[in-house]
């Protein structure tokens, strides 16, 4: 049996289905989004200003989330209880926040290059 396969058996049957299948719909959503924002000029001006927006606090949540999971582990000021092993802490650390600190940088750049594109088609655009 896989440690994946116990720890959702030891979970209760919300936390399996709003947690895990939860965070696989937002990372869907979250791909969605980071496509719209690759697109050259799809979508109309509000439209991509709520899109650059929607970026912007994608990058903020993951970069946050990140950067505290992160000082949180390595400073132990929440004193964690001995559930949670040195080897989770250090997987935790090594693996899996970075990816989070990762996202929010790249959703940072997208709606950055967005809101470039943006002005510069506005400025191809002015009659003057």
């Amino acid at each position: 049996m896989s440690a994946g396969r116990q720890l959702a058996d030891a979970r209760p049957l919300w936390f399996v289905l709003v947690g895990l299948w939860g965070v696989g719909a937002l990372c869907l959503v979250g791909a969605l989004l980071a496509w719209l924002l690759a697109q050259p000029r799809p979508l109309s001006k509000p439209t991509r200003r709520i899109l650059r927006y929607l970026g912007w606090g994608v990058s903020c949540i993951l970069l946050t989330r990140g950067m505290v999971v992160e000082f949180l582990l390595l400073t132990d000021v929440t004193h964690l209880d001995t559930s949670v092993s040195a080897g989770q802490r250090f997987w935790t650390l090594a693996l899996w926040n970075p990816w989070f600190i990762a996202g929010g940088l790249a959703f940072g750049m997208s709606a950055l290059e967005a809101r470039r594109r943006d002005r510069s088609s506005l400025l191809r655009s002015d009659p003057r």
